[in-house]
């Protein structure tokens, strides 16, 4: 195709386009192709691996940047203002003068726009440049190349601790297993091992992979951003199909562990990978207050637009009133003067560009400073840093701080929020009897006890894994009491330091076995002589491999890099460092390890990684048989699992795609032949394992998952060949299962199942076909799965402990007390889930707890009905005055999924917005995010969501403030929220004292501001009544824009920052004062109009007091101008001294700086021969009459202000005033004040609740159903001590 014919060129494009939207691509090997013509590659209409983020050229930079800039309507209308000064009969200004403001703004906005640009420029330069190993056909090799030379088609090799440069799809790896381990901590946070299978059937023939040899076609789906999902097959020359997913493909960014080297297929580059898709660049929401403030921009313009009219029709007025023309009305060339109608239509415009300073040019720029002088505040206050993460709060959306101040609704998730993510094994159910663990239960009721009573610990040793398991006395002896003392620090550290290790510290490792079920064990262990598996035995190897941990040995151990630099995207970083470095923050904020280093491996034997002088990692472990293990869990329950049946001996040793090996109790190992896996999905909420047994040879299916979706698909169980009581072995596991959700426990089943070699055979044929298809293929790989999970034979259950963050339940009780509606949405059944609520204070026992639950649509509505119906007459009956108690609702997801209906929707609603607290149960990601969405658009409030996981993203969005917790499930919701945290308690302080800060502050300079301008602007309104409505002014032109620019820029910017109303151990202590800021909050329509009429007032006041007292004096217009800019000056300054809260030496400096910065600058403009008021301050300085005039003028124009806020404090004081009457007691007496008060409001030591129901209100419902009393609950209960 010549270059010249563009019509080949358009046809060429044409077809690139298409062949890039399709659903499929078709993709071949460059190799055959490699050395011609661009126009003769197959793969050229796909973009390549070099990358380009930023948003300008150095050629456009400008003509864009304006562009973007003018978006901002606020710039273009004062460039409007601009534009317009430049016409001669409009003009109020020196034209030049009157651009210095709006071009200031640009030219800062443009260099910190260029700035972010070429720092995007220099990453992106960076990340092209990476070295990379492609290969060559000529070379027969892999040679280094670039990463923005890599194409869609190549064969590139991956070593490892590289990086991957783009999407490829796994081929050949260095382990005899064609497996790859990959971390994906650079695209999801999550710094698990993730394992990856080579396509299976394509070169598993030689030992050393050859790209040559490979004449297959690669058809996969068009590019998108799911991380988690990819469909794909490779089409063999003799057209047979091989299946291939997201378990074969290597992501762009993902870096290779535990493999020497891995090849893949470029499927996509560039753009197209997945990272590069994910990547969406900073959010940007607006903020309420941001909201309200473009309203009042605009009444502020109608303001504008009536005043200039008022001049208009006043100048037209008084020239018609005029006998003549005036000899000041110069005519043009032709001698002719406008007629008093025309002037007076230019006199509108004038007025507009005289009168521009009302609309405050300045105020975003001062809004977007005060920001970020907020934003260093939160992220460097030393509460809200975790020291055991080494973490401080994140804030990525700098624009909606102000917003943490007006929350009204918070909707949690559970798991990983409330609770740590810790999963402790705590009891199990194995063929119908229950075995508590007293041991280990006596073990964690220790750790639990506070340090200062009971020894703490953190870091026991591993106990032996043969049969003789004993519990050894404690060390009562003074001496022991002493040696367990003095190591109690070491040990904690310890723990700590462990607990950096994912899924890993000693309380989720270490569990010490039931002696009755350890005698079990060894009793069924005899039963392997005979050929035969006791259930027990099947029960603990379920737990072992029905899993997708990942081991690796100590010579495989994890190799990472260590890399000091760390680029964030916080535009504070910089500043932070730059005093870390100083010292200021050193011992605060000096970090205590690197985060990047911090490992998800979890070993048997007590020891830790160092790192070597060169950044890599050592390890000064003593490898032996048994030592050196490590676990990879995708999830901490796996973790728990995996090291409960080791606790039993049951040691998982290594797994392979093809096989795992288990270690019994005795020592003997068996190596089970994995024949699929049956991958866990929301859908089914289970996963199975298909091997083949090395004792019996059969093939038998383990399968564990939630016990409601196990239940329903067992078939015969063992019970069937028992005899007496344990034929129930259904029935009391269930009995089981239900005493552990009440007692806050996560449950899962576990089953196993025979499947003969026909049956096998058969589904096989299937599953493989399954895995072949493109399209609907995850559907088909579920429905083969439903095939074979059919008649299992249950073996017994599990109770795992989640347990509560620290002081979770004293942060949603003060949050309760703040008057924010808290909603929990979480995935666990609802026993498990209310006594968690209970726990976590979230339901109290005086709560009136409305639970519901029902199976069909029409019932729910009838239950609906009734509930509201319940709820109003409840509510308006007299009897209930004053005694009515707090309304709290329990959901199931079934019953949600109904009144998220259309239909259903208003009422639902309706009875939601009466409680002070839900608890949905069993929900769905996509019902979380709708549930926020209907509070959110229905009430009209503002709400906020927190999470930890990927399930929680879309909640976490859909909120006016999400905010992420970087737990132990990554950091995908931590990535996409607007404020991430390390902990649940931090959302405390975060709200009820930055929130309440942050409005207050900004809500308070929003208003000053708008009464600043308005009160300067007004002098020059009120001129015009003695000019002439002529568009003219009594101060220099240059004063005016030093009065916007410096001399009252920096007071309302500090006000906005460090102002404090309240301390934040009383915000803390009465959580009550946050509501002031929910709803219409500080900045509401009367405030606003109130500051505006003030303003009115006080530029009367300083008007027509100098104007009175220089009326009859010989005095020029600049001579009467200049009292009028320094009482206006010094009426401003004192009027924000009377809002300031609390005074600090930066108060003083500002304050006292910026009126002496307005006398220097005054002075030295006056002394330049050039200026119109020369020498005119330096001759009113030595006059008696200008301090008079000043001193008269300010107390007349502050005094009305001032008596407001004495009345008004005297008479009806806020809460916010006797808090702060609170903050003036000395230390102990308002400790004790607030002791006492929190004591009688009932907050005192949150302990955990129970269950006790005094008395029932049942609401009578005929039901519209046979079934309806069994297959639904509706109860009112009201739970009291």
């Amino acid at each position: 195709m010549a270059w010249w014919n563009p019509v080949a060129r358009i046809r060429e494009a044409l077809t690139g386009q298409r062949l890039r939207e399709n659903d499929l691509r078709h993709l071949v090997s460059n190799l055959p192709y490699e050395g011609q013509a661009k126009a003769r590659q197959p793969n050229r209409y796909f973009p390549g691996n070099a990358i380009k983020t930023t948003k300008y050229t150095l050629l456009f930079f400008i003509p864009k940047n304006l562009f973007e800039q003018f978006h901002r309507l606020a710039n273009l209308y004062f460039v409007g203002l601009a534009i317009l000064n430049f016409v001669p009969v409009v003009n109020a200004f020196q034209p030049e003068v009157a651009l210095i403001p709006i071009c200031v703004i640009l030219s800062l906005t443009a260099l910190k726009d260029a700035w972010e640009d070429f720092r995007r420029y220099q990453s992106d330069k960076k990340l092209n440049n990476m070295p990379c190993f492609i290969y060559s056909g000529k070379e027969k090799k892999f040679v280094e190349r670039r990463w923005k030379d890599v194409r869609v088609g190549d064969f590139v090799k991956a070593l490892c601790n590289q990086i991957v440069p783009a999407d490829l799809l796994l081929l050949h790896t260095s382990n005899q297993s064609y497996t790859c381990h990959i971390e994906t901590s650079n695209l999801d946070g999550e710094t698990n091992l993730k394992e990856r299978k080579c396509v299976p059937g394509l070169c598993v023939t030689k030992p050393e992979f050859e790209p040559e040899s490979f004449k297959s076609v690669v058809v996969c789906e068009r590019p998108n951003n799911n991380l988690n999902y990819f469909k794909c097959y490779v089409e063999k020359p003799n057209k047979e199909k091989v299946g291939a997913g997201i378990e074969s493909l290597l992501l762009r960014g993902c870096t290779v562990r535990n493999t020497d080297h891995a090849v893949g297929f470029v499927v996509y580059a560039g753009h197209e990978t997945k990272s590069m898709l994910n990547n969406n660049g900073p959010r940007y929401k607006r903020s309420k207050l941001e909201r309200k403030l473009n309203v009042d921009v605009i009444f502020c313009v109608i303001l504008l637009f009536a005043m200039c009219l008022v001049g208009a029709l006043g100048h037209l007025y008084w020239r018609q009133a005029l006998p003549g023309v005036p000899p000041y009305l110069v005519p043009d060339d032709k001698g002719h003067v406008d007629s008093p109608s025309l002037s007076s239509f230019y006199i509108f415009f004038s007025m507009i560009i005289l009168l521009q300073v009302m609309i405050p040019i300045s105020l975003y720029v001062s809004i977007e400073l005060v920001k970020i002088g907020q934003i260093f505040f939160i992220t460097h206050d030393v509460d809200l840093y975790d020291e055991e993460t080494d973490s401080r709060i994140q804030c990525k959306a700098l624009n909606i701080t102000e917003d943490l101040g007006q929350i009204e609704y918070i909707f949690s998730d559970k798991t990983g929020t409330l609770t740590e993510n810790k999963m402790v094994f705590r009891r199990c159910s194995i063929m119908g009897r229950e075995y508590p663990h007293k041991e280990n239960a006596i073990r964690l009721a220790v750790i639990d006890e506070p340090e200062s009573d009971e020894e703490v610990i953190f870091n026991q040793q591993p106990q032996p894994e043969v049969s003789g398991w004993s519990l050894d006395a404690e060390d009562s002896s003074p001496e022991g009491r002493q040696r367990r003392h003095e190591s109690r620090h070491k040990s904690k550290l310890a723990g700590n330091a462990q607990s950096n290790v994912a899924f890993s510290s000693p309380l989720e490792t270490e569990v010490i076995p039931d002696r009755m079920l350890l005698q079990q064990v060894n009793i069924a262990e005899r039963s392997i002589r005979r050929q035969k598996i006791d259930p027990h035995l099947d029960f603990f190897l379920a737990l072992a491999i029905c899993n997708t941990v990942v081991v690796s040995m100590e010579t495989a151990q994890r190799q990472r890099k260590y890399t000091a630099s760390f680029q964030s995207t916080n535009p504070l970083d910089n500043f932070s460092n730059f005093l870390k470095r100083a010292g200021s923050l050193r011992n605060v904020f000096a970090p205590k390890r690197d985060r990047s280093l911090s490992e998800t491996t979890f070993k048997e034997d007590d020891c830790f990684e160092k790192v070597d002088d060169s950044g890599d990692f050592t390890s000064n472990v003593k490898t032996d048989e048994s030592s050196g293990v490590y676990y990879e869990a995708e999830s901490p329950d796996e973790a728990a699992l995996v090291y409960a049946a080791k606790a039993y001996g049951f040691v998982l040793l290594s797994r392979t795609p093809d096989s795992v090996t288990v270690r019994l109790p005795s020592g003997q190992i068996l190596v089970f032949e994995v024949l699929d896996t049956l991958a866990f999905d929301s859908n089914r909420k289970r996963m199975s394992v298909l091997v083949r047994h090395p004792i019996t040879k059969e093939c038998v299916l383990y399968t564990k998952g939630a016990d409601y979706s196990i239940m329903e698909l067992l078939g015969a169980p063992y019970a069937e060949h028992l005899r007496g009581n344990q034929k129930n072995i259904v029935a009391d596991t269930q009995f089981h299962l239900d005493s552990y959700a009440e007692d806050g426990l996560r449950t899962l089943c576990f089953t196993k199942k025979v499947v003969s070699a026909e049956e096998y055979n058969t589904w096989s044929v299937n599953r493989q076909s399954a895995m072949a298809s493109i399209d609907g293929r995850e559907q088909l790989i579920m429905d083969t799965a439903v095939q074979l999970e059919t008649n299992l034979t249950l073996l017994g259950a599990t109770g795992i402990e989640d347990r509560l963050q620290e002081s979770a339940s004293d942060t949603i009780q003060a949050l309760r007390e703040a008057g924010i509606k808290v909603w929990v949405l979480t995935g666990d059944k609802p026993e498990t889930a209310v006594n968690i609520g209970y726990a976590c204070r979230l339901l109290e026992d005086e709560d009136l707890v409305i639970n519901m639950s029902c199976n069909s649509k029409l019932i729910c509505t009838s239950i609906l009905d009734c509930t509201l119906e319940e709820v109003r007459r409840y509510e308006n009956d007299p009897s209930n005055i004053d005694t009515t108690p707090d309304i709290s609702l329990v959901i199931d997801g079934r019953t949600l999924a109904m009144l998220l209906s259309e239909d259903l929707q208003g009422r639902f609603v309706e009875l939601a917005k009466r409680c002070h607290s839900v608890l949905c149960c069993r929900v769905t990601p996509l019902q979380k995010s709708g549930v926020v969405k209907l509070i959110r658009d229905k009430l009209g409030v503002m709400t906020l969501a927190v999470g930890d996981g990927a399930n929680d993203v879309n909640m976490i969005q859909a909120a006016d403030i999400g905010i992420g917790i970087s737990g132990q499930e990554g950091m995908q919701a931590a990535m996409a929220s607007d404020f991430a945290i390390s902990r649940f308690k931090h959302l405390r302080k975060l709200l009820l004292v930055h929130g309440h800060w942050c409005y207050t502050r900004l809500a308070n300079m929003i208003i000053y501001f708008f009464y600043k301008n308005l009160a300067n602007v007004n002098l020059l309104f009120w001129y015009q009544f003695y000019c002439g409505f002529t568009a003219t002014s009594m101060v220099d032109y240059w004063l005016l824009i030093f009065f916007n620019l410096f001399f009252t820029s920096a007071p309302p910017v500090m006000f906005g920052i460090m102002d404090k109303d309240v301390s934040a151990e009383v915000l803390l202590g009465v959580p009550e004062l946050y509501r002031t800021g929910q709803g219409a909050g500080v900045y509401s329509f009367s405030t606003f109009w109130i500051s505006m009429v003030d303003a009115f007032y006080q530029s009367l006041v300083c008007f027509f007091i100098p104007y009175f007292t220089y009326r009859d004096l010989d005095v020029d217009v600049f001579t009467f101008g200049t009292p009028l800019n320094a009482v206006s000056l010094i009426t401003i300054l004192l009027h924000l001294s009377i809002e300031i809260k609390a005074w600090t030496v930066v108060h003083w400096i500002i304050m006292v700086g910026s009126f002496a910065v307005s006398l220097i600058l005054t002075l030295l403009y006056n002394s330049c021969v050039t200026c119109n008021s020369y020498w005119t301050l330096q001759r009113q300085l030595t006059d008696p009459i200008f301090y008079l005039v000043c001193i008269i003028t300010t107390v007349v124009a502050l005094l009305p202000r001032y008596t407001f806020h004495v009345m008004r404090n005297s008479l009806a004081p806020s809460p916010i005033l006797q808090a702060r009457h609170l903050d003036q007691l000395d230390a102990s007496t308002k400790e004790a004040w607030i002791k006492e008060w929190r004591g009688f409001r009932g907050g005192g030591k949150v302990k955990r609740s129970k269950r006790r129901t005094s008395s029932t209100l049942t609401i009578t419902h005929t039901p519209t159903s046979p079934d309806f009393l069994a297959a639904n609950d509706i109860t009112m209960t009201s739970f009291n001590n």
